[in-house]
């Protein structure tokens, strides 16, 4: 098989498939809506299961509803019927997948899950089956054809029900009014979420780490404070403990080019007296923003007039906000 044969396979994959996906599209009617609001006001968990290929789609369904807002987990139908069935309470709603609507493993918990007077979502491809017809809702899935040649492997029929089960999530997270932060709490340990909860007081340098000195000191003790604390930088601060501005590498710069004698001036002479500063609640994705924007590498945290932390690129760098 030569590389244009491979090319063309997968090309012909494709188009099958988008096909199955549009076909979609006019089934988004009031068995859709209903199933949406059927899953929206359930006051416990959506629980999700299926056989096979369809059990894999499941989980991905499954774990595209709890992070979007809606409560749910993934149960195997054949462990349900050994014990896990007992991770169904009556609050919950289950939706059962099964692109014939026949596997023996789903149907064997029909009469159970009636009996529990539990709401059943079904997604098959036969309106008429088994299933389809002891469900509350079928959502059909029904395609033409797999991608697979013998038309056997679940391939189109498996892109179909995880779209519509997108569509489902897609659908509830907008009613719900499901935000990006809400989104980030679910995700706490990724980009988005480090983005969207990391505050400026998480990761900022604070008590002994500060880099401090009088408006009196010179500049020469001020530049052995810096080296020290290591930022770049150093708040400059009066005998109030007050911040009244700062003196950084780029001051220093500034200062040697405009001919003025540092070892004889104070800090006060050539500090910058209206530094850029930020509050402690602030998110750290913002401090970023400004930061970028000012083309600055560090900013003071500023809690009633006084220098509380220093925020630097760096610190936003190894906490991956960047």
């Amino acid at each position: 098989m030569n590389e244009s044969l491979f090319a063309s396979a997968g090309k012909r994959t494709i188009n099958i498939e988008k096909d199955a996906i549009a076909a979609l599209e006019s089934r988004m009617d009031a068995q859709f809506e209903k199933a949406c609001e059927i899953i929206l006001n359930c006051k416990g968990r959506t629980i999700v299961s299926g056989m096979g290929k369809s059990g894999h789609i499941g989980n991905k369904i499954a774990a595209t509803f709890a992070s979007t807002g809606t409560p749910s987990f993934f149960v195997h139908p054949g462990e349900a019927s050994h014990g896990d069935l007992g991770m169904i309470t009556r609050e919950d709603v289950v939706i059962a997948i099964s692109y014939s609507g026949k596997s023996t493993e789903i149907m064997t918990l029909i009469p159970l899950l009636k009996r529990m007077g539990v709401p059943l979502i079904s997604m098959t491809c036969d309106d008429n089956s088994p299933l389809a017809q002891a469900a509350d809702v079928n959502l059909n899935v029904y395609i033409e054809q797999e991608a697979c040649p013998l038309n056997l492997a679940p391939t189109s029929s498996t892109t179909a029900t995880l779209v519509m089960g997108d569509a489902l999530a897609v659908a509830l997270l907008e009613a719900r009014g499901f935000t990006a932060n809400d989104f980030a709490f679910s995700h706490p340990g990724g980009a988005l979420g480090r983005k969207l909860l990391l505050r400026i007081e998480d990761v900022m340098h604070k008590g002994g780490e500060v880099p401090r000195v009088l408006e009196n000191t010179p500049v020469t003790s001020a530049l052995v404070e810096m080296t020290e604390k290591g930022l770049g930088m150093t708040t400059v601060i009066n005998d109030k403990d007050e911040l009244i501005g700062v003196f950084t590498d780029g001051d220093l710069r500034r200062s040697v080019d405009n001919k003025i004698d540092i070892n004889q001036a104070t800090i006060g002479q050539v500090m910058n007296s209206s530094p850029k500063t930020v509050h402690k609640g602030m998110l750290a994705a913002e401090a970023l923003g400004l930061m970028e924007d000012k083309k600055i590498t560090a900013l003071v945290v500023e809690d009633e007039h006084q220098a509380i932390g220093i925020i630097h690129m760096h610190d936003l760098l190894r906490a991956g906000v960047v």
